[in-house]
């Protein structure tokens, strides 16, 4: 009996939409993991999992850092693709501005058997009514106005990235990459997704989540005069971090503590606090099942009501709904 000649599994069509201006490393990071699963597996003696195509409404596409590069034109909206990945920018409410773009990424999201963003991206799904009654992430700074444009989005702050049935969002920037490695890691195993890791000198899974960068990084980046007593408050959440107890740590009087920091990063010493309490909570809430009340107290709250008082402050919702909506760990 003559043998049938076995036919090669065909490749995983991804496409990654660029528009003008995009954060480069937004659509490289990506680029650059599905490119190395295809060498990886190549070396195997298997044929590449994927056809990688960066599209765009024009070519070339110009980025915020100089660099132009060529894209193919946006496909029919009704060809089936497998992964639809969209970048993001500081160039992204321009973006979302494009009516005959959202149209395109609404139908051709239907078409797609997953679809993910990178960072600011998850704003273009958005306004493509992509998101709405989704769990979702962006960058750390960006996670207030996602929620607040898109009320219908259940925004987790400290994600690296989400994944919410078919749909996939991440952080900020480089989280693209451990994005696509989770990708790749679905697709075609841990081995293939752990070498590509390992060759880009990255992470396979990244320790902790984007909280850790999210209040102390944005002080740091309006001032610097409190830069050490901001490391220390971060390491000591549970100690007395009342005006008095910070302005002899800073060498200060309370009174010049209090007019220097307002005057220097907008804020009273107490709401910057508060702040980093409930982010340090939020992270143990979705990563742990300790009990709230413990959480309250390695977080300095002192009480459960108290934490709770300031979650409705900060974050609009309660300890127990947050952790219901994006516990990790799963229930306590």
């Amino acid at each position: 009996m003559p043998k049938n000649p076995r036919i090669p599994p065909q490749p995983r069509p991804v496409e990654i939409v660029a528009f003008p201006d995009l954060q480069l490393l937004d659509v490289a990071g990506p680029l650059q993991v599905f490119a190395s699963a295809n060498d990886f597996e190549r070396q195997a003696g298997r044929p590449p999992p994927y056809a990688i195509k960066v599209v765009a409404r024009a070519s070339p596409v110009n980025t915020s850092a100089g660099l132009a590069f060529l894209a193919a034109r946006l496909p029919p909206p009704g060809k089936p693709v497998d992964t639809l990945i969209i970048a993001g920018g500081s160039s992204v409410q321009d973006a979302c501005q494009d009516k005959a773009l959202l149209r395109w990424l609404s139908a051709r999201a239907g078409k797609a058997r997953r679809v993910a963003s990178v960072c600011t991206g998850a704003f273009l799904l958005g306004a493509a009514g992509l998101l709405d009654g989704r769990r979702a992430v962006t960058h750390w700074s960006d996670c207030e106005r996602l929620a607040r444009i898109f009320p219908k989005v259940r925004v987790d702050m400290n994600a690296i990235f989400v994944r919410d049935g078919a749909l996939w969002t991440s952080a900020g920037v480089t989280a693209g990459i451990d994005m696509s490695l989770a990708l790749v890691e679905e697709d075609i195993g841990h081995a293939a997704a752990a070498a590509v890791a390992r060759e880009l000198v990255v992470f396979l899974k990244r320790p902790g989540g984007q909280a850790q960068f999210s209040t102390v990084l944005t002080y740091q980046e309006r001032d610097d005069t409190f830069d050490a007593l901001h490391g220390w408050m971060a390491g000591n959440l549970a100690q007395d971090l009342s005006v008095p107890a910070l302005a002899k740590r800073a060498g200060m009087s309370e009174r010049s503590l209090l007019r220097h920091y307002r005057t220097n990063l907008g804020v009273t010493p107490a709401r910057a606090v508060e702040k980093m309490r409930v982010e340090a909570a939020c992270q143990l809430l979705a990563t742990t099942r300790d009990p709230v009340k413990r959480i309250a107290r390695r977080c300095g709250f002192g009480s459960e009501e108290t934490m709770r008082r300031s979650f409705f402050r900060q974050m609009a919702i309660a300890p127990q709904d947050y952790r219901a909506r994006f516990s990790s760990a799963g229930r306590p």
